[in-house]
């Protein structure tokens, strides 16, 4: 059995937290027959974070400097959970240095330095995987499935959506996503490639959009340190921030195969806590889903009889390997940290034989190239075509 070693950087966010906790936890779930993981390395560089890392996580050595981790020769697994501008650098000095690579979305700022990492990785023979665990939710398992099948028919349309309300209230501090120096595509880079993942999981390559992106409040009040989420009164005294990326997007595509898409999120959507569903019809049928219901697809064909035709619901459940890990009944919803755990139980399985599973780097590619394409059609007002390389 092997132990894939494992360095965390970035240990202490919110990401760090969800990625340690997977890693300590999966065997519990998925047993230790194929690997095991060791977090050996937690790399954050606030020092006031050391202590509780330590206590945390045994026998993980804990450094501030994230080349010490990349250099390490008993780390196996680099792990990124760093602002999107330090994306690229550390995967490509990992891959460099022959590490296979975790890194949480988006892979990169553009689209030349995805490709870039991609082709590092092919070089190196190293095992790669982007962070869009949304889609391992096994529900999204049994709409593949489903569509892979034949069932609906041909993809004729998507509509997507993601959003949230973190930025609704004008009032709303800064926080490092809203600077487009450590975020440069911001929501479209940030909660976009989500809804983008869906697309390529389910639908196919997109060959085109247009998009519109937004900035709905240029200027917000300064809080040092402050995080996602996080609750804090304000003064009035506060210094304003300027807004530098996108607080949403409103697109349409095009895919590959003739399919169109209809694509909306944004981070200013007043009372959306979390907000995030997807629709896909095709000539014989069709399945919705709705987060809100996390394990429950709807599903329509046109096979009922006339006057039986309606959208049925199907949860999942232990049929599914990944749902059975946790649970014995369906319908009993496997959440947000579930499905990060299914994640780095398949990430672990990947380099312990190294055989890579989706999405790679190779994925990752094709999504920062929509994020790409937006950032692009948005500022020229026209549509955008996408390269296959």
């Amino acid at each position: 059995m092997k132990e894939v070693r494992v360095a965390v950087i970035g240990a202490s966010g919110w990401m760090g937290k969800v990625h340690t906790m997977a890693y300590l936890t999966f065997a519990h779930f998925f047993g230790t027959g194929g690997a095991t993981a060791r977090v050996a390395v937690l790399v954050d560089r606030n020092p006031g974070a050391a202590g509780e890392l330590e206590r945390k996580v045994p026998g993980a050595r804990v450094v501030q400097d994230w080349r010490q981790a990349v250099n390490d020769p008993e780390v196996d697994l680099v792990d990124i959970c760093l602002p999107d501008n330090l994306h690229y650098e550390v995967a490509k000095a990992a891959l460099l240095a022959g590490k296979h690579v975790f890194c949480e979305k988006p892979l990169a700022d553009t689209a030349a330095e995805a490709r870039e990492l991609a082709a590092i990785a092919r070089e190196k023979g190293t095992v790669t995987r982007v962070g869009h665990a949304f889609p391992r939710n096994p529900v999204h398992d049994r709409a593949k499935e489903i569509i892979e099948a034949g069932e609906i028919g041909e993809i004729k349309l998507f509509k997507g959506c993601q959003h949230i309300d973190v930025f609704a209230d004008p009032a709303a501090p800064f926080m490092w996503r809203a600077d487009g120096t450590l975020a440069p595509t911001g929501i479209v880079g940030d909660t976009g490639s989500h809804v983008f993942s869906f697309m390529e999981f389910l639908v196919g390559r997109v060959s085109s959009v247009i998009a519109d992106n937004f900035v709905a409040t240029p200027r917000r009040p300064m809080v040092k340190g402050l995080t996602i989420g996080e609750q804090v009164g304000l003064t009035g005294d506060e210094a304003l921030a300027d807004v530098t990326n996108p607080d949403g997007t409103n697109l349409l595509c095009r895919f590959e195969n003739g399919a169109r898409g209809i694509v909306d999120f944004s981070r200013v959507a007043t009372g959306r806590k979390f907000m995030q569903t997807y629709e896909v019809y095709g000539t014989k049928g069709s399945l919705v889903f709705d987060y809100d219901e996390v394990n429950r697809l709807r599903f329509y064909t046109n096979g009922d009889g006339a006057g039986r035709r309606g959208f049925r619901e199907i949860d999942v459940g232990p049929e599914n390997s990944n749902y059975r890990a946790f649970l014995p009944l369906p319908n009993f919803a496997l959440g947000y940290n579930e499905t990060k755990i299914i994640e780095v139980a398949e990430v672990v399985r990947s380099v312990a034989t190294n055989t890579p599973m989706w999405p790679t780097f190779e994925t990752g590619h094709h999504i920062c190239q929509i994020v790409d394409a937006c950032m692009e059609s948005s500022r020229l007002g026209r549509w955008v075509d996408i390269p296959k390389a």
